[in-house]
């Protein structure tokens, strides 16, 4: 008697299946918590760096809380495009819009913290031409491949352009 159900392809398997993050959830969290505490310890000695053509660097943005109204850190990966900063408003690849993309939604402005001193930015989405263009340029400075970490999550991940405040 034939099997009644075959084995699916890969391609159904990926349908099928759950994806699963390639990092275990509680071990991004715990390098997230130990990077802020590094920058706390060495008073943001330790924690930022600026991007290169082939590594994308670290800041920590400040944003206000959307309901508390309260200051909120993250340690953030950017790239630069000209004068502004480009972050992907991921949670560790996880599905969740990450805090402080809400928080930004509700409250454009924020403060950066870079290698080079503090800058008050505004917050807006890149639009799909200059998505395409700075996801290229993310792409370049990832180890591995982009697109399917991007694929463990069940929406787009949005890039934030963070435009110096004038």
């Amino acid at each position: 008697m034939p099997d009644l159900i075959a084995d699916p392809s890969p391609r159904e398997a990926a349908l099928i299946e759950p994806k699963r993050l390639p990092i275990p959830r509680w071990l991004i969290r715990t390098i997230w918590a130990g990077h802020r505490v590094a920058y706390a310890i060495t008073a943001g000695r330790f924690g930022l760096r600026t991007p290169t053509a082939d590594r994308y660097g670290m800041l920590r943005l400040t944003t206000t809380g959307r309901r508390s109204g309260e200051e909120r850190h993250a340690i953030l990966a950017y790239v630069e495009d000209a004068p502004d900063l480009v972050l992907m408003a991921m949670n560790g690849w996880a599905d969740p819009e990450p805090a402080w993309w809400l928080n930004l939604q509700a409250h454009p402005d924020a403060r950066v913290e870079l290698p080079a001193g503090p800058r008050a930015v505004t917050a807006r989405v890149a639009d799909e031409a200059e998505r395409r263009r700075l996801w290229a340029r993310w792409d370049r400075t990832w180890a591995g491949d982009l697109d399917a970490w991007a694929a463990n999550r069940s929406r787009q991940t949005q890039l934030i352009i963070l435009a110096p405040r004038r």
